[in-house]
Formats: C-alpha cells, sequence, structure tokens
C-alpha cells in the first residue's frame, strides 16, 4: 500500500482555498450585476450563474467573489449572490467570480468592468443657527452648509464678505457641513456664503447676511421742566435714551414704577414723552430701554411738583423775563439756565406798546408809555407802538 505523499495533502488542502486556482474551466461561469452602471451611495448586487451543463443538479457548489484580484467579503459562500450595500467611485474596477464543487472541481466567470458613477453636488445654500441670522455679540454662530445631492467626499469652504475671504475647507462625505464661530463681534456683521465640490466642480450658494446685535445699554433719563422748578400746570419733557445699542430700541417710561407710557426708536437714539404736572405727579421717575436683548432700567430721578405760578399784573408791575428751563438728569438738582426771549405787551391808556427783552436780567426803570423820546431808555428794550387800546384788548396772559 502507498503512502500519500505529506506535500501532496498540503497542495490539496490549498486548492480549497479562495485562491485563484490554475486554468479554471472558464466557461461554466457567467458574472453579471444589477444595476450594470451604479450610482455612488445605492447598493449593487453580483450573480455568479453555472452555465455547464455537466455539472450535477446536487452538486452544490461554493462561491467566491473578486475585484481586483481580491477576495469580496469572507471567502466562499453558497450563494450565488453577493449584495454590496453601499458603492463608492473606489468601488470602481474589474469583477469576476469562481465556484468549486465537493469533487475540487474549479470554474472560474470572465472579468467585467464596473463603473460606479459619482453624483455631482446641486442646490447648495447656507443656512445660520440662531435661524435669520440674527445673533448676539459674544454668542455663537453656526454657518450649516448643505447640499441637496451630489455623493462620494465633498469639500466644503466657507467664505466672508464679497471678495470671498476664505474662512475654512474641511471634506467629509456627507451633504452637510458645519462652521462653528465661538464668540461673534462687531466685525462678524457680513454677507457669507459657501461652495461645495465632489470633483465634479463647484456649487455655490445665495450670500446670506449676519447681523450681530448689541444689547442696548442703562439708558439715562433727563426730566426738563419749563421753569427754574416743577410747577402744576407745567408739560413736562422726559428724555431717554441708551448710549449705544442694536436698534429699535423700544422705551418705556415710569412714575413710581408705574407705566406712563412708551416710545420707540426705530433708528437707534432716544425718545422723549410729555407728561402735564398734576400735584399727584411729585415722586421717583426712570425709564427702560430694551431692543429684545433684555431691558435695561435708568437710575430714578426725583421730582417735586409745587403749586401754580402766581399771575402776573403787566400794568402795576414791569415785565420781567420768562423763566429759564431746568434740566434734572437722574439727579434732583437742576442744571445750568438758558437764556430765552419774551415779548410782553403793556397796556396804558389808549395805546398798546411790545417790550422785548434780550438778557436775563430784569429792567428796573419804569414803562413810561406816554414818552416820545428813548433817550433815557435801557439799551436791553426796544418799544413798539402797536395800536390804538379798545376795550377788547387784553394781556396775551389774561387771555391763556
Amino acid at each position: 500500500m502507498t503512502v500519500p505523499d505529506p506535500v501532496l495533502m498540503l497542495l490539496g488542502l490549498v486548492l480549497l482555498m479562495c485562491a485563484p486556482p490554475c486554468e479554471p474551466a472558464r466557461e461554466a461561469l457567467l458574472l453579471t450585476a444589477r444595476p450594470s452602471r451604479p450610482k455612488e451611495g445605492s447598493s449593487m448586487t453580483l450573480t455568479c450563474e453555472v452555465q455547464a451543463a455537466s455539472w450535477k443538479p446536487d452538486a452544490q457548489p461554493q462561491f467566491c467573489f473578486f475585484r481586483d484580484s481580491q477576495a469580496l467579503w469572507q471567502g466562499w459562500s453558497s450563494s450565488p449572490e453577493l449584495q454590496l450595500p453601499t458603492v463608492w467611485r473606489e468601488d470602481s474596477g474589474s469583477y469576476w467570480c469562481e465556484a468549486k464543487t465537493s469533487e475540487l472541481r474549479v470554474a472560474r466567470s470572465p472579468r467585467i468592468q464596473i463603473q460606479v458613477q459619482g453624483v455631482p453636488v446641486w442646490n447648495v445654500s447656507l443656512e445660520t443657527q440662531p435661524p435669520g441670522g440674527q445673533v448676539q455679540k459674544g454668542e455663537k454662530l453656526v454657518l450649516v452648509c448643505l447640499a441637496t445631492q451630489g455623493t462620494g467626499d465633498i469639500t466644503f469652504s466657507w467664505y466672508k464678505g464679497a471678495l470671498g475671504l476664505n474662512l475654512e475647507t474641511k471634506t467629509q462625505r456627507s451633504l452637510a457641513a458645519k462652521l462653528e464661530i465661538p464668540a461673534v463681534t462687531d466685525s462678524d456683521t457680513e454677507k457669507y456664503y459657501c461652495a461645495a465640490d465632489n470633483g465634479y466642480g463647484p456649487s455655490i450658494s445665495e450670500l446670506v447676511s449676519v447681523t450681530v446685535r448689541i444689547p442696548a445699554s442703562r439708558p439715562v433719563l433727563t426730566v426738563r421742566v419749563p421753569g427754574t422748578r416743577a410747577v402744576v400746570g407745567d408739560v413736562v419733557e422726559l428724555r431717554c435714551e441708551a448710549q449705544s445699542g442694536s436698534p429699535p430700541i423700544q422705551y418705556r417710561f415710569y412714575h413710581e414704577d408705574v407705566t406712563l407710557g412708551s416710545s420707540s426708536a426705530p433708528s437707534g437714539g432716544g425718545a422723549s414723552f410729555n407728561l402735564s404736572l398734576t400735584p399727584e405727579r411729585s415722586g421717583n421717575y426712570s425709564c427702560e430701554a430694551d431692543n429684545g436683548l433684555g431691558p435695561q432700567r435708568s437710575e430714578a430721578v426725583p421730582l417735586s411738583v409745587t403749586g401754580r405760578r402766581p399771575a402776573r399784573d403787566p400794568c402795576r408791575s414791569p415785565p420781567s423775563p420768562m423763566a429759564q428751563v431746568s434740566n434734572y438728569i437722574n439727579s434732583a438738582a437742576p442744571l445750568q439756565e438758558q437764556s430765552v426771549y419774551e415779548n410782553v405787551n403793556v397796556v396804558s391808556g389808549e395805546e398798546v406798546y411790545s417790550l422785548v427783552y434780550r438778557t436775563q436780567q430784569e429792567l428796573q426803570a419804569a414803562v413810561e408809555p406816554q414818552r416820545t423820546h428813548t433817550t433815557d431808555q435801557d439799551a436791553s428794550a426796544i418799544y413798539f407802538r402797536l395800536k390804538k387800546a379798545s376795550v377788547a384788548d387784553v394781556d396775551y396772559e389774561d387771555a391763556m
């Protein structure tokens, strides 16, 4: 009895492995691919069909699939089909299959060329987070570059301004990519766009505006009264202004924390509110500025309202200039007085004269309406003879 050579036994084991055998039969197998021109990102199915009639129906062959001399998956399988869930352009190449039976009969199919088709990037857009491109100073801004379609590795690039300052470029296998700006500043207010390219040419988004909004600063309240002190019946102006803050700014006015009214500054700056004084209007006043990024309250301004102004008799006492306007700015102490002009009618006998004061000082000289010469008059007063006096003539203050 002849003992088998160990070398021959080892050679037989090698033939059982999934490797191209020496001169296998080629006419027994045929490899097909569905689809024959797959697109990137899609699936593909390979089928190894037995063609030779000499193979027995109960032979139960094993199959193995190859691409460019490399076995696919885990080698031999009893299934004549191999499904590739996702193929990419790098999966393009030369494919074939092999089959073997228990009798060590091996067959190989002819090679087929499979070219995986890429899909160009299309319909690129740029989105912002937070939406609308409105972001508060110091907060994070995210620029998301999106493509409706496109396959394979896509290179995304972000640009700032119409001149296209490149901010960042990254490549990844997805239809979206993000660029983060951790803390925006005033200089980040600009127009942005992005581009995406997967080798078929770049696709560019439209320009998107980003506005960095600045919260309103603490406002300053100014209370303007028509005289040196606030008197019942006066109309005072409450002026509220924040030195910084993105418009529009909404201002609200308060008396002892009770809302008096509000006013808007669409383009920034300050706003005013007029108030008629009554005895109950004494107290603390304040205002608030809000542009949607958090309200800011001013310091309180105290205001004391006194009784009515005394009426003047122009026939018995010389007229005096109008009381000056006083400003109260977050303080009860009045600021500088302002010079004003006043026309005062003086009635004497049958004639009415008008006297214009040009300075703040009162004239001490008595008015003499009957004099025809003005050599002794104060240089700061000018008299005009207006008309004959009648019963209907009254002082303008009495008519008010």
